[in-house]
């Protein structure tokens, strides 16, 4: 069995695979300041609830886009499971089915995306993961990965707005009844959500022209299930993506 880890700036999402197929997912908050024995505590804990023997586990993948966190999980995955993860960095990538230009510029959760992508989808691929940060990967046809885009992403870009103004709540991140506020929490969703969609769709339409042949526009990320609705640009949700990129690396070096 692999355990695929995911460490993002908001939440460490996990994914077991068993043959090649996602078993169990689980995630935790990412809490920066947590040492070994208390990821230790949570994990043995996480996985004795889901009845998943830890001897079953002889592969484990590593991806962090938070480098104070990579030494204590390194060293909780050393105690549980006896063996030391493969971690995801640019020692990796020229080995790798897809070109970096600028290895050590790149978090390796949207190589993850583009590992992924690359995988199951020919030709020219854009992956926006709705995270932390709103990013847009582009990835050609022959696997080389053209570049990034980075904006705030929705809850970031809601609790700044919230932070640094003096009567403004941070409020759901839903679509409103209309563009048009009636009242303060949907004046801001509407400027946050229905806004992003006119960031998200004037990106992906410059990207496009950019880029010669035809793209396929991928959703991942906690929030893509908020802004799919109100957006007519993409052609695949993959709510798995980066852990499926992990699998890959996994399931490539572990031969």
């Amino acid at each position: 069995m692999l355990l695929a880890i995911d460490i993002g700036n908001s939440n460490v999402v996990c994914g077991l695979s068993s043959n090649n197929h996602w078993a169990e997912q689980f995630r935790i908050h990412t809490v920066a300041n947590k040492t070994s024995d208390e990821y230790e505590v949570i994990y043995r804990t996480l996985l004795a609830s889901r009845n998943i023997d830890l001897k079953e586990i002889n592969r484990v993948v590593l991806s962090s886009v938070v480098p104070s966190l990579i030494l204590p999980i390194r060293e909780m995955i050393r105690k549980l499971f006896n063996q030391e993860p493969l971690v995801l960095g640019p020692e990796l990538y020229p080995r790798l089915d897809i070109g970096i230009s600028n290895p050590y510029e790149i978090g390796t959760d949207l190589v993850a995306n583009a590992v992924a992508a690359h995988n199951k989808y020919s030709g020219n691929c854009i992956v926006v993961d709705f995270g932390t940060a709103l990013t847009f990967t582009v990835i050609k046809a022959d696997g080389n990965l053209l570049g990034v885009t980075i904006a705030p992403g929705l809850k970031t870009a809601m609790a700044s707005l919230s932070q640094k103004t003096a009567q403004l709540p941070n409020v759901d991140l839903v679509v409103p009844p209309s563009c048009i506020g009636k009242n303060t929490v949907h004046a801001m969703q509407a400027g946050i959500v229905i806004g992003y969609k006119g960031l998200v769709e004037s990106l992906l339409t410059e990207m496009k022209k950019e880029m010669e042949g035809k793209t396929t526009v991928i959703a991942t990320g906690g929030l893509a299930t908020v802004m799919l609705p109100i957006l007519d640009s993409f052609d695949h949700h993959e709510p798995m993506l980066t852990l499926d990129g992990l699998k890959i690396v996994g399931n490539k070096f572990y031969k």
